[in-house]
């Protein structure tokens, strides 16, 4: 209640009002209800009197109806005072009605009954919902009371006086013990309270920490049965990005044959009460994935029928594809860094050995001797044109000149008619050109170096046919796309998702540079590479596609360049 409030401002000034606002006013009503039923035994005990033929005040049934009806109005029409005051609206209704009835009760003593018990009722009132000086206050009231009443009708004043300096002295003893109990009790509550705000606010950052996490994380029992999951755990498990967070986990890891591998590792943990790390494999709906799970298991509980168990497990799971490309990024990083200086330190004597070659083919006239000096002259310049490139990669985002601007199709269909003519692929690629006026901004060669990865890749996943592979051009008022189509099996969920990452591949052969090399240089000229799954001509495929930045209406298209 209000005086609560106030007498527990001390040290608790910051904590919310509405932390104690439930114990007040379990306490409030406690009391509100304690007084009506005081009220009504007093009605049937002067009732009873009455009926008994016992001598009693006309008056007193009466009285102790009429109180009834006011502890019964302030119960049902009246709530806990808000107000901060000490002294509150409410007191007048409350503890003066209780000390004034329980007076006019002792002063007649009707009936031959001693009311001085129901004295504790207001203090405890007073002193458990107000303040302190509202506790003793309203013990020394009734002290008084006491005194008044003792000199009022007693036979033997001694006596009388004694009893009411006893009755005070324990009033006041109550009044303080209990005021000390309440402003104790409050104090646990509202650090009670504020632990449980502060449990419950770490709760929600630890659930958001754990529903963002790119790890899984599942919680199983000793018999295998799924107790939580976080979405990338439901990812794994499901091998579906799409229907992860909608589609229910199974009730238990038996449920698919293909987690079996998971089941057996919580069996094996269970078994040892200790935790264990394995690399795992995941097979669901054809999708296989390989996972690293390592268990950990919880605190030690009583074992339930239900349970059968005496604690929780908890997997951890890690596409081992998303660690090892973390690895190859870390290599790659290491690796730029090296091959910058490496080919900073190669460009110093290949200088030279270009220099050192001119010379020597103004001294050689034999036409055998200019064919060797051509041929160290041509693959010197494919080293320092490969030297080029490493250092753009390296600085790829710091290139000042924007590309020229290019025909598309034009050089698209002499880059196909290239890699077919290198590869021994004659008719592997069909083409599609249908923007034979739009000109993009790309580099030639880098366009050259783009298109030709992503052939070898399609060649490589392609079923060996003419046909097979489509490359095709779209254009718009805005943009400009560029597809390399092949009939494949779709990509896995899991490969689709680090697709353009370095040195990741679903082939261990693979460097798993290519794509990674393609959208730097896409993002070099300000496009953008893709990979989505669709259907040509009733066929479906997997298609990479490039959208190209439109040149400024005055810039002119490079020409195409010949073999």
């Amino acid at each position: 209640m209000a005086g609560t409030t106030a007498a527990l401002t001390a040290g608790r000034a910051a904590v919310p009002a509405s932390t104690t606002d439930s114990a007040l006013s379990r306490l409030w009503f406690g009391f509100m209800t304690a007084r009506v039923t005081i009220a009504l035994v007093l009605l049937l005990l002067h009732a009873s009197v009455l009926l008994m033929g016992q001598p009693t005040m006309a008056w007193a049934i009466p009285l102790c109806a009429l109180y009834l009806m006011a502890c019964l109005a302030v119960r049902l029409f009246l709530g806990p005072p808000e107000s901060t005051a000490a002294f509150d609206r409410q007191w007048p209704l409350t503890i003066g009605i209780d000390v004034l009835g329980c007076a006019v009760l002792q002063f007649t003593q009707s009936a031959g009954i001693n009311y001085i018990a129901l004295f504790a009722l207001p203090v405890l009132l007073a002193s458990v919902l107000g303040t302190r000086l509202l506790g003793l206050g309203t013990a020394a009231a009734v002290t008084l009371l006491l005194f008044v009443n003792a000199s009022w009708h007693a036979a033997p004043a001694e006596a009388a006086y004694l009893q009411a300096g006893l009755v005070g002295t324990g009033l006041m003893a109550e009044a303080l013990l209990a005021h000390q109990l309440a402003t104790r009790l409050a104090s646990q509550e509202q650090l009670t309270q504020l632990s449980t705000q502060a449990a419950i606010a770490q709760g929600r950052v630890n659930e958001l920490i754990i529903e963002n996490l790119p790890d899984g994380i599942l919680v199983v029992d000793g018999l295998g049965r799924v107790q939580a999951a976080n979405p990338a755990a439901r990812r794994m498990l499901l091998c579906s990005a799409d229907t992860a967070l909608a589609q229910p986990l199974p009730a238990t890891l038996f449920a698919e044959p293909g987690w079996y591998a998971l089941a057996a590792l919580v069996q094996d943990t269970v078994a040892r009460q200790s935790p264990l790390v394995a690399d795992v494999s995941l097979d669901n709906a054809g999708t296989h994935l390989r996972l690293r799970a390592s268990t950990r298991l919880t605190a030690a509980t009583p074992a339930t029928p239900d349970t059968g168990a005496t604690g929780l497990c908890v997997l951890f799971l890690q596409d081992l594809r998303e660690l090892e490309a973390r690895m190859r990024t870390d290599n790659l990083a290491a690796m730029g860094r090296m091959s910058t200086a490496v080919a900073h330190e190669i460009r110093n004597p290949l200088a030279a050995i270009v220099q050192a070659n001119a010379l020597l083919g103004e001294d050689l006239p034999s036409p055998q001797h200019q064919r060797l000096t051509q041929m160290i002259q041509h693959n010197a310049q494919r080293l320092d044109q490969i030297v080029e490139e490493v250092l753009n990669l390296s600085r790829i985002h710091r290139l000042a000149e924007p590309a020229p601007s290019l025909r598309l199709d034009a050089h698209v269909a002499q880059y196909c008619t290239e890699w077919m003519q290198q590869s021994g692929h004659a008719g592997r690629v069909q083409l599609d050109l249908a923007a034979p006026q739009k000109a993009v901004v790309f580099n030639g060669d880098h366009l050259r170096r783009v298109l030709i990865n992503l052939l070898d890749n399609a060649q490589r996943y392609t079923r060996q046919d003419d046909g097979a592979v489509v490359v095709s051009t779209q254009a718009s008022d805005r943009q400009v796309q560029l597809s390399v189509w092949s009939a494949a099996a779709p990509l896995e969920t899991s490969v689709q998702r680090h697709l353009f990452e370095p040195f990741f591949s679903s082939e261990s052969r693979s460097t798993g540079l290519g794509l990674y090399i393609c959208r730097e240089l896409c993002e070099q000229h300000g496009a953008s590479i893709a990979y989505r799954r669709r259907a040509w001509r009733g066929t479906d495929g997997n298609d990479f596609h490039v959208q190209f930045n439109l040149p400024p209406a005055t810039a002119p298209a490079a020409p195409t360049h010949t073999a």
